[in-house]
């Protein structure tokens, strides 16, 4: 909304305050009280709002409401994880992808599209690509490879490291999509 002589100033800065412009950003911050609330929830995921307010000295609607507000942000999801193997998969891999002929972007949203891959990044450096995959048997990787990332116009070069160990795999902190 712009200022426009035609109206008084205070009813336009008033429907400014009331309902701020479609196009501003509002910056989420989170506070201690935030930060305790997503700890708790880390640490018992299925901890209900009574149970977060007895051990952080807080009302059950004050944990109610901050909960809410972060996750109408998209700055907070609570879900459940499993481990891997529940899944089957029992072979991880990182693959890193060089683009030539077709926007890095444009290559990267197709092959997240394959069921396979749990992660994929744009990055810097050598490759363009960096993804992290996941197969049911080793025998699965030629497959993957052959059939459905040679179908993939733009790639260049593969390259597949087998993770022979996992040392850290921190999931407590990714990027949250918006919901529809």
């Amino acid at each position: 909304m712009r200022l426009t002589p035609e109206r008084p100033v205070r009813k336009q800065l008033a429907q400014l305050r009331a309902k701020p412009p479609a196009d501003m950003t509002q910056r989420f911050n989170f506070d201690a009280t935030d930060v305790n609330i997503v700890e708790q929830l880390r640490l018992n995921g299925r901890a209900n709002n009574q149970q977060i307010a007895e051990r952080l000295g807080l009302t059950a609607t004050t944990v109610s409401t901050r909960i809410k507000r972060m996750e109408d942000a998209n700055q907070l999801r609570v879900v459940a994880v499993s481990d891997f193997t529940a899944h089957g998969f029992n072979f991880l891999l990182r693959i890193s992808v060089e683009v030539d002929g077709r926007a890095a972007s444009e290559v990267a949203h197709e092959l997240a599209e394959l069921p396979q891959v749990f992660a994929a990044h744009i990055v810097t450096g050598r490759y363009d690509i960096d993804m992290l995959v996941a197969l049911h048997d080793f025998d699965d990787l030629s497959t993957l490879l052959l059939d459905k990332f040679s179908t993939v116009r733009g790639i260049r070069s593969l390259t597949p490291a087998i993770v022979v160990d996992i040392i850290k795999y921190q999931f407590d902190v990714a990027p949250i999509e918006g919901r529809d």
